[in-house]
């Protein structure tokens, strides 16, 4: 609490934007990882099904279920647009973790410059300044650039793990409709 009230405005202006990509950067993750996995786990059932001869098409919680229930016989188009909003969908979000990614350490950076600034300017006022005096003023500052990192390192692993599960969302998606369409080619 000493580091905040003894902070200026820019700096507490940084630690809580950081605050809100920390919030946002889990949100996100939690949100949209639950409905990555209720997708790829109904879009598996579904293709397991197709594979083991107990469907004849895909199952009607499938993403691809709305696009061939509306034509006569699927396509590769039809099977490329299901696809395509499917994983356009799931890949919501992914934008924003990646550019709290990439400039959370930036902005944490400039928070301990700002953080030094101030040190530097509050001890050009007293007549001797020694170590003891110093260093505690900027291992606070470096605070926003630690605050900064952990935000980034979260928003990145996160990202990586929402990307994956949409690589798999799409592999599914793909070999559904690959197993669909050989289908409709037999009769």
């Amino acid at each position: 609490m000493n580091y905040i009230s003894e902070s200026s405005a820019i700096t507490i202006f940084i630690l809580l934007l950081l605050s809100g990509y920390f919030i946002i950067t889990f949100w996100i993750f939690f949100y949209r990882y639950g409905i990555l996995k209720d997708r790829i786990a109904i879009e598996g059932n579904s293709l397991k099904m197709l594979y083991m001869g107990k469907a004849i098409s895909v199952s009607k919680k499938s993403i691809i279920h709305t696009y061939i229930s509306r034509v006569s016989k699927p396509n590769r188009d039809i099977m490329n647009a299901a696809s395509s909003d499917a994983i356009r969908s799931a890949t919501k979000g992914l934008t924003l973790l990646s550019i709290i990614a990439s400039t959370s350490p930036f902005i944490g950076l400039f928070g301990t410059v700002i953080g030094i600034l101030e040190t530097f300017s509050k001890l050009g006022n007293q007549k001797s300044a020694s170590l003891s005096v110093v260093a505690p003023a900027i291992s606070e500052a470096l605070v926003a650039t630690a605050a900064g990192i952990s935000v980034a390192i979260f928003a990145y692993s996160f990202h990586l793990i929402l990307k994956r599960l949409s690589y798999e969302l799409s592999s599914l998606l793909s070999s559904e409709s690959d197993v669909i369409l050989s289908l409709y080619d037999e009769e």
